[in-house]
C-alpha cells in the first residue's frame, strides 16, 4: 500500500506531505504545551506564595518588574488566553492545510486519470467501461482525498497523543474532576454563523460539481469526435476549470467545519482562565489540589479524542484500500501522444496487408488491400458484424494496433503524423450526440469559434434558414438534442462534420435510423456538398449507396469490391 501511495503522490507533493508532517509536530506541540501550562497557572493562582518560593516564578516575577503578585497572576491569566487564541488559530491553519492537501490531492489524481483516459489509445478505451471510469473519475478520486486525510489526521493525533502521554507520565496524581462546560448561546451564534458560509460553499460545489459531471459524460460519449478533431487539450482545460471549483469548494466547507470545535475550545478554556483569576481577586481560599486536577482533566479531554480519531483513521485507511488499487491502476494507463508531423491527402490512401484484431484470439480484418484516391465516393457493405464499422475506424486512425501499412500519399501512417491525418477527415456517427447547448457550440463542438464557417457549414447542412426562425446561431438543442427532430440533429452533425472543410467525409450509417424519405434528402445533400471531397459510407440500405464510385463488401474479412469505376 505505501508503495502504491508514493507511485500517485510526485516528489511536489512528498516534500508537501514531510513540511505538512513537521507542522503537524509543532501543532503536537502547542496542543501539548497548552494542556501542560494549565497546572502552573493554577498552581500560582491558587498559592501566590509559590512566586517566592518556586525559583522559576521568582525570576520571572523579578525580571519582569512586577509589584504584586495579584498583577502577575492576571498577566499570567491574560498571556495564557492569548495563546489558547494562537493555539486555535494554528489549529485551524493546521486542519486547513491538511484539507488543501489530501483535496489538492485528489484534484491531482482527477486531473492525471481523465488525462488518461483522454489520451489513452481508442482501442483499449473502447474495451472499458464507462461507467467504471466515471465512477474511478468522481467517486475513487474524492475517496483518496479521504485516505490522504485520515492518514495526515492519524499522525497528527498520534503526535499529539505520544507528547501528553510523556507528560502524564511525569505526573503522578489521580484523576477526580471534569473539566469545561459551552456556553450554549455562544454555541447557538458561531454555528449560525459558519453555517451560512457553509451553506453558500455547499451551492457552489452543486455548481461545480454539475459541470464536473456534464464535462465528463459527454467526453466520454464523444470520444472519438474529440481525437478526430484532436480537442484531448481543449477537454481536459475545461474539465480542470470545473475540477478547481469544485475542490476549492470542498476545501473552504472543510476548513469551516472544524471552526467551532476550536472556537468553543477557546472559549471553554478562556472562561475556566477566568473564573479561577476572578476566585483569586475575590478570595485566598482555593485548593491546593486544583491546579493538578485541572491539568488530568484537560489532558483526558484532549487524549480521549486523539485515541478516537487514530482509530477512527486507521479504519477509513483500511476502507479506503480497494480505491487506492483502483486509483493505481487507471493512474499507471499508459497514454498514446500524438505527433503533429504534417501529412498530405493529394494522391491516395492505401491498406497494404492490413490485418487487425481487438484481442490477439480473434481477428475482424486480414490482409486487407484497398486504395482510395481523392474524389473517390466509396461504400462498404455487409453484413452487421463482418467489420465495415471497424475497417473505417482503422483508415481513419482510431485504431493503431494494427499489422501491414496504411499510407497516406505514399507515407506510412503512423502515431508521429496521425494527428494530421486526422485533421483531414469529418465523421457523422450513426447516434448523434448533442450536447445541451447552443447550435453555433456544438458545430464548433471545441474548436476555434468563427460564425462565419458556422454559418456556412449550417447553409451547406441545408438548416441554416430553420435556425433563422427560432434564436439563430443562439438557439439551444436541450441535451442530447432533445429540441430537434432526428433529421435536424442529422443536419448539425453535417455541419458539425464541414465545419472543418474535411478532405475525408465519413457517414458511419449515419442515415439508418431515419425514413426512407428523410435519409433520400439528407443523402442528396451528402451527395451534392461532396464535390472533390472523398466520401466513405458505411451502410445497410442499398439506396444509401446508389452514387458511390466504388462499393465494397466485407467478406471472410476483408472488402471484395462488388461495384466499382475503373
Amino acid at each position: 500500500m505505501i508503495k502504491k501511495l508514493l507511485k500517485i503522490l510526485s516528489p511536489k507533493d512528498r516534500k508537501s506531505f514531510i513540511l505538512l508532517m513537521l507542522f503537524t509536530v509543532f501543532v503536537s506541540c502547542i496542543e501539548t504545551i497548552g494542556i501542560s501550562a494549565v497546572m502552573p497557572f493554577i498552581a500560582v493562582a491558587s498559592d501566590p506564595t509559590l512566586i517566592a518560593t518556586n525559583k522559576y516564578y521568582h525570576y520571572i516575577y523579578t525580571f519582569l518588574g512586577f509589584q504584586s503578585a495579584k498583577d502577575f497572576v492576571v498577566t499570567f491569566g491574560l498571556s495564557f488566553i492569548a495563546f489558547f487564541i494562537f493555539k486555535s488559530f494554528v489549529n485551524i491553519l493546521s486542519m486547513y492545510l491538511m484539507n488543501r492537501f489530501s483535496q489538492g490531492r485528489a484534484h491531482a489524481i482527477a486531473k492525471r486519470l481523465f488525462s488518461n483516459y483522454l489520451f489513452m489509445s481508442y482501442q483499449r478505451f473502447v474495451g472499458m467501461n464507462s461507467a467504471n471510469l466515471s465512477k474511478a473519475l468522481v467517486s475513487e478520486t474524492q475517496n483518496m482525498g479521504n485516505m490522504f486525510m485520515a492518514i495526515l489526521l492519524l499522525c497528527s493525533e498520534f503526535f499529539v497523543l505520544i507528547f501528553l502521554y510523556g507528560i502524564l507520565l511525569a505526573v503522578d496524581i489521580k484523576i477526580t474532576i471534569a473539566l469545561t462546560a459551552f456556553l450554549g448561546v455562544m454555541v447557538l451564534i458561531l454555528i449560525k454563523t459558519i453555517t451560512k458560509t457553509i451553506t453558500r460553499q455547499g451551492r457552489k460545489r452543486v455548481d461545480f460539481q454539475e459541470k464536473y459531471f456534464r464535462i465528463a459524460g459527454e467526453s466520454f460519449g464523444n470520444m472519438k469526435i474529440i481525437k478526430l478533431m484532436s480537442s484531448e487539450q481543449m477537454t481536459l482545460n475545461n474539465f480542470l476549470k470545473s475540477s478547481k471549483g469544485f475542490v476549492w469548494a470542498n476545501i473552504v466547507t472543510a476548513a469551516l467545519s472544524n471552526v467551532p470545535k476550536y472556537s468553543l475550545e477557546t472559549i471553554g478554556f478562556s472562561t475556566l482562565i477566568s473564573i479561577v483569576v476572578y476566585v483569586v481577586y475575590t478570595s485566598n481560599n482555593v485548593t491546593t489540589v486544583l491546579p493538578i486536577v485541572t491539568m488530568y482533566a484537560l489532558a483526558l479531554y484532549r487524549l480521549l479524542p486523539s485515541v478516537n480519531r487514530i482509530v477512527s483513521s486507521y479504519n477509513n485507511i483500511m476502507y479506503y484500500k480497494k480505491t487506492l488499487d483502483i486509483v493505481h491502476e487507471d493512474f499507471t494507463i499508459q497514454t498514446h501522444p500524438l505527433g503533429e508531423l504534417p501529412l498530405t491527402f493529394n494522391k491516395s490512401v492505401k491498406l497494404e496487408n492490413v490485418s487487425f484484431g481487438y484481442d490477439d484470439a480473434t481477428s475482424v480484418l486480414e490482409k486487407v488491400n484497398i486504395t482510395i484516391t481523392p474524389g473517390d465516393k466509396v461504400a462498404l457493405i455487409g453484413d452487421s458484424g463482418s467489420g465495415k464499422s471497424t475497417l473505417a475506424d482503422v483508415i481513419i486512425g482510431m485504431y493503431s494496433e494494427y499489422s501491414g501499412n496504411i499510407l497516406i500519399d505514399d507515407i506510412r501512417l503512423s502515431s508521429e503524423n496521425l494527428k494530421s491525418w486526422r485533421s483531414y477527415i469529418g465523421y457523422i456517427p450513426q447516434n448523434i450526440y448533442l450536447f445541451d447547448a447552443t447550435v453555433a457550440e456544438n458545430v464548433a463542438f471545441g474548436r476555434p469559434m468563427n460564425t462565419d464557417k458556422v454559418k456556412e457549414a449550417l447553409a451547406q447542412a441545408d438548416i441554416l434558414d430553420f435556425l433563422n426562425t427560432k434564436e439563430g446561431l443562439e438557439t439551444i438543442v436541450g441535451d442530447g438534442g432533445i429540441l430537434l427532430s432526428g433529421g435536424q440533429k442529422q443536419r448539425i452533425a453535417i455541419a458539425r462534420a464541414l465545419y472543418g472543410n474535411p478532405k475525408l467525409l465519413v457517414l458511419d450509417e449515419a442515415t439508418s435510423a431515419l425514413d426512407n424519405e428523410t435519409e433520400g434528402r439528407i443523402m442528396d445533400k451528402i451527395y451534392d456538398l461532396s464535390g472533390d471531397r472523398t466520401l466513405l459510407i458505411i451502410a445497410h440500405r442499398l439506396s444509401t449507396i446508389e452514387r458511390c464510385d466504388k462499393v465494397y463488401r466485407i467478406e471472410n474479412k476483408q472488402p471484395v469490391l462488388v461495384n466499382g469505376k475503373n
